[in-house]
């Protein structure tokens, strides 16, 4: 578990199909909702899915957004739900701990410290204590507990999924200057 720039996340190795499958049963999370591929910075993502648009991952990220892209390759498959022709990807703005620790992993799946469908977690006390029990723990303290602003541009047009840590608005603008 991680302290992001937003809330507390529950990662592993984005690598092994089998620690999906683990994140999803430890949060009790659909097998047809995707997780995010979360790295510690863009170019780190960019290797990792070789397709992502540089302009776009470079205006918008790092920051407090979760972009769903394209993934023709179908990269990652094991974190794309129902929707492998996707992909969502992070590069949070980290603090302290959570920052050492991407800087030596380089890059993780990610999604919240939580059961399906509760509140995020801001603190190590309000994640649920079975995904405690099953996680190494790092401590960030006390985080903002709004999740990341998530984007979906892959259309036409630039849909938000979810506003969240930052108003979707700003991220829009900055996509629209890029485009």
């Amino acid at each position: 578990m991680l302290p992001t720039d937003t809330v507390y996340g529950l990662c592993a190795d984005p690598h092994l199909e089998t620690a999906a499958r683990e994140i999803y049963r430890l949060k009790r999370r659909p097998a047809e909702q995707p997780l995010a591929l979360l790295a510690k910075d863009v170019d780190t993502l960019a290797r990792l899915v070789p397709e992502l648009p540089r302009a776009i991952l470079h205006a918008l990220l790092p920051g407090p957004y979760t972009l769903v892209l394209s993934n023709p390759e179908q990269r990652f498959r094991w974190l794309t739900g129902s929707a492998p022709e996707t992909i969502g990807v992070r590069v949070p703005e980290l603090p302290g701990p959570g920052a050492e620790v991407l800087a030596q992993v380089g890059a993780v799946v990610a999604t919240s410290a939580n059961l399906h469908g509760a509140p995020e977690a801001r603190t190590i006390e309000e994640v649920p204590t079975e995904i405690r029990a099953a996680a190494a723990l790092v401590d960030g303290g006390e985080l903002p507990g709004t999740p990341s602003t998530v984007l979906d541009l892959t259309g036409a047009e630039p849909r938000v999924l979810r506003e969240g840590a930052v108003p979707a608005a700003e991220a829009l603008e900055r996509f629209r200057q890029v485009t």
